[in-house]
């Protein structure tokens, strides 16, 4: 080496050594022993069924003072961050392995009560669900902003009038259990041309006075509008709130913390309202259970009514099961014993009640009124609309289709027309020369129409939809005004005390200010012939709801029913009786064991993992099918539409209901737990099994 070389190797720098790894801070609890470190039980949000249970966590001690029951947090599970809520804090855990700790508090506002989480396992459990499932319904998402927001003040309450509940024999006693905080079950049927929002009110009022909160569920916005403002009317526009689905995140989330904070004792809402957090609950309303907008379409699909009665069961709180109409399950409540009755003597109903006159559809009947054939209406429906208009009160149509002519048919043979590209039923949605018939499916006009079956290029209407009827009824009647609500116009909330033709589709019926002079019910054959359970009891209902709007028979009031007078759902109308044809329709289901004489899940899914799932069913589990679903049915959790899926019905006694469920949920749970990637959907007691 030379002597330079030398030199700058001796006053060289040495080689950096290899960067060692910061050690990780430890979190303070790691200190302690693992006997005395803070446990939360969480329930994270996994909506897989062999995961379905809650997991214990450590807790940091900075996070020790925000983790409480109820709140929001964050974890790792399964090597991913996902959300949670904290169910309760132990001191120990039964997990012997290494627990994980708290990632973070989202928010310390306890938006999970041990109430509502019990509730939320409760609805998982009646229906083989899953809880994460329950709790996307019950919790809404959080806005950190509109928690810190100044909450307001609760308002004192009041005992409200409720003089119009004497109009029911056993109603005075029903608001005496509710001012006294006792767990009444009750079925309320309406009287016609009830102001039912207002009774409701009154109910509700009644149990806030007591100290206790009161939730009433509805249908639909234009109920929940209506049930609102008779509730601010009787107790105050600071004692109730309305939770609905269009409110908006923010606004939505500001009204349900109001009443998760006990500032509001009275809640208005639709199906989800069920859930509302109320303290103390001592009311549970449900107005129209048979409306299947009361139904969740999510997994695990729970019924408005059904969670409801979980609740009331669970909190020894009143429920109160409310219509004009009334379904199976609500006949099922009162034959068992567990809901009394809350119904008006046949002396008050036949004086507060429309006549009611049923008229078959024939076609003779048109050719003796040149006016009545240009309405096609029967000519008693015409004269009840002439009478009414000439009164000077409106008349209401009830159609219930929407469209022009939503089906036709083979004019000579009488055969359904149907599309020639995929067999789907063919429509004309206007008249003239240039109309078509267009397939309500694929949406193909066929210029050349002729029938399959006799070769006949000539159709008739099956049924007249909305729009049609309205052309007609101007033409007939053409210095009135004819006005129209739903079927593709838009939905009217209320109609003067004026003459005027109001064609409204089911559920679209407008309130006249003084009632209505008639109401005509069209095309009775449509929706009694459908072939579902329901049928009967979905037809009668809505004929209830529209007939319960028309003034009383001493004062003119009429409704026509253009529908065989002999069929059952018919003469309960005639005789405004809604019991006993529920009562009737109960005896019939039981005979035939069909719900909710039993309990029956519906198993939607490819024939391999149908078969697989029930498989793991007891013997005693009775098994109908499998029949083939619709073409293109989207199952949960599938990437794309299911081909060839069907549908098997379980069966079982209704005292083997919650075994059944258990049984099930156990069967999804082996099923998760070898990553099936073929899906089945578990329906309990669907609305329409068929």
């Amino acid at each position: 080496m030379r002597a330079g070389e030398a030199g700058e190797a001796l006053f060289a720098a040495p080689a950096a050594p290899e960067p060692k790894p910061a050690p990780k801070k430890p979190h303070r609890n790691e200190r302690l022993p693992a006997a005395e470190r803070p446990i939360a039980r969480v329930a994270v949000d996994v909506n897989l069924a062999h995961l379905d249970r809650p997991f214990d966590y450590q807790v940091p001690e900075q996070l020790a003072g925000d983790a409480v029951p109820g709140a929001r947090v964050r974890v790792r599970f399964a090597g991913r961050t996902v959300d949670g809520f904290v169910l309760a804090r132990e001191e120990t855990s039964e997990h012997t392995g290494r627990l994980g700790w708290l990632e973070k508090v989202v928010s310390p506002e306890p938006v999970l009560g041990p109430e509502l989480a019990g509730l939320c396992r409760a609805v998982a459990d009646r229906y083989a669900g899953t809880l994460a499932d329950v709790l996307r319904l019950a919790v809404p998402p959080r806005h950190a902003r509109v928690e810190a927001e100044t909450p307001r003040d609760r308002p004192p309450a009041t005992a409200p009038e409720t003089t119009g509940w004497a109009a029911y024999p056993r109603g005075p006693a029903l608001l005496e259990a509710l001012a006294a905080g006792r767990g009444a079950h009750a079925v309320w049927q309406a009287l016609p041309g009830e102001d039912w929002p207002t009774r409701l009110a009154e109910a509700a009022a009644t149990t806030a006075a007591a100290g206790r909160g009161a939730v009433l569920v509805v249908p639909d916005r234009r109920d929940l509008d209506r049930v609102q403002a008779a509730c601010e009317a009787v107790a105050g526009a600071d004692a109730v709130v309305a939770l609905a689905a269009d409110l908006g995140p923010a606004e939505r989330y500001r009204r349900w913390l109001a009443v998760a904070r006990g500032h509001v004792r009275i809640v208005v809402g639709t199906r989800a309202a069920a859930f509302a957090p109320v303290a103390d609950p001592g009311l549970v309303a449900v107005w129209d259970d048979g409306d299947d907008s009361l139904a969740e379409p999510r997994a695990p699909y729970p019924h408005a009514r059904d969670v409801a009665m979980t609740r009331a069961h669970r909190d020894g709180a009143a429920l109160l099961v409310a219509g004009f109409a009334r379904t199976a399950e609500a006949a099922l409540l009162v034959a068992s014993g567990w809901a009394h009755d809350v119904v008006a003597d046949r002396a008050t109903v036949r004086e507060r009640g429309p006549r009611v006159t049923a008229i078959g559809e024939d076609d003779r009947q048109l050719l003796r009124d040149p006016a009545a054939r240009a309405a096609r209406m029967p000519s008693v429906a015409f004269e009840a609309a002439r009478a009414a208009l000439g009164a000077g009160a409106p008349v209401l149509v009830q159609v219930p289709r929407r469209g022009y002519l939503p089906a036709v048919a083979c004019a000579r043979c009488r055969e359904p027309a149907r599309c020639r590209r995929c067999a789907g039923p063919l429509a004309l949605r206007a008249t003239g020369h240039d109309a078509l018939p267009t397939c309500r499916w694929c949406g193909h006009p066929d210029a050349a129409y002729r029938c399959g079956a006799c070769g006949s290029p000539q159709l008739r209407a099956l049924a007249v939809g909305s729009e049609r009827t309205a052309e007609e009824l101007g033409r007939a009647f053409p210095q009135i005004v004819v006005r129209s609500s739903g079927g593709g116009a838009p939905v009217l909330d209320t109609v003067p005390a004026a003459p005027a033709l109001v064609v409204a589709t089911p559920g679209a019926e407008p309130v006249a200010e003084d009632g209505y002079g008639a109401a005509l019910l069209l095309d009775g054959a449509v929706l009694l012939a459908r072939p579902e359970l329901r049928a009967g009891e979905e037809t009668l209902r809505r004929w209830f709801a529209a007939a319960a709007l028309v003034r009383p028979a001493p004062a003119g009031g009429r409704v026509v029913v253009v529908a065989d007078s002999s069929n059952a759902a018919v003469q309960a109308l005639v005789r405004w009786d809604p019991a006993g044809h529920a009562a009737t329709e109960l005896a019939a289901r039981e005979e035939l064991a069909l719900p909710p004489a039993v309990r029956l899940a519906a198993l939607d899914g490819p024939p391999a993992a149908v078969a697989d799932l029930l498989a793991a069913l007891p013997d005693t589990v009775e098994v109908l099918g499998p029949v083939e679903l619709p073409p293109g049915t989207r199952l949960p959790g599938a990437d794309e539409r299911t081909e060839g899926a069907e549908r098997c019905l379980a069966r079982v006694p209704r005292a083997e209901g919650r075994a059944l469920a258990r049984e099930l949920h156990a069967a999804q749970a082996v099923r998760s737990a070898r990553k099936e990637r073929e899906p089945v959907r578990v329906l309990l007691d669907p609305l329409d099994p068929l």
